[in-house]
């Protein structure tokens, strides 16, 4: 079996999308398209299946043909409720999750971070000029471990990154590669370079 069927990709896409006016961010359209529809089409070939965690929207995300599914809870607690939510299902050992708003991440993302993570539980994406945590890899027996951690009220991503001594694992490709489009002029820009 290849390592990519050992990975689920969950895309993460329940935000509120706070700084885009409260839209969805998995929905803007993007030359045509919407900005989730990219992250599939560079995640599915790394992985042996694929999921979407949205809070908002099902109906249009399930458009896809992939599974759709809410955080465990309904007050949008963040990436890490996607996370829980995710690993509650999980039925492959690993879950690699992805931002439903960063178009270019890397192509090899699943496969560096595999083969890089040694002996640890999970593992983080980092570059040159800071980490990215919402780029995870994880081992689905840290689900009681978040589990816990949520239950106390806890919410830090970095945080429990540390607490489960996840291990950065460096990109150093160009600059921009985990570039995130929070806002609608980040998009606007992003349609401009693709032109």
């Amino acid at each position: 079996m290849s390592f990519r069927q050992s990975i689920t990709g969950v895309i993460l896409a329940g935000g509120k999308g706070t700084r885009m006016g409260g839209q969805d961010k998995g929905l803007i359209p993007l030359l045509g398209k919407p900005l989730y529809r990219y992250i599939i089409e560079r995640l599915q070939p790394q992985v042996g299946r694929l999921l979407i965690n949205a809070n908002r929207h099902h109906a249009e995300y399930a458009q896809s043909q992939l599974p759709v599914f809410s955080d465990l809870t309904t007050d949008f607690s963040g990436p890490l409720a996607g996370m829980q939510a995710a690993l509650h299902q999980a039925t492959t050992d690993w879950l690699l999750f992805v931002p439903c708003d960063v178009p270019e991440f890397p192509t090899d993302l699943a496969e560096k971070m595999f083969h890089e993570k040694g002996e640890h539980l999970a593992c983080y994406a980092c570059d040159n000029e800071r980490e990215h945590p919402t780029f995870t890899l994880i081992h689905r027996s840290l689900q009681k471990t978040l589990d816990d951690y949520l239950a106390r009220g806890d919410r830090k991503l970095m945080l429990f990154m540390r607490e489960i001594d996840a291990k950065s694992v460096m990109f150093t490709s160009e600059t921009g590669t985990f570039a995130n489009l929070n806002t609608p002029e980040d998009s606007r820009n992003w349609e401009l370079q693709q032109k």
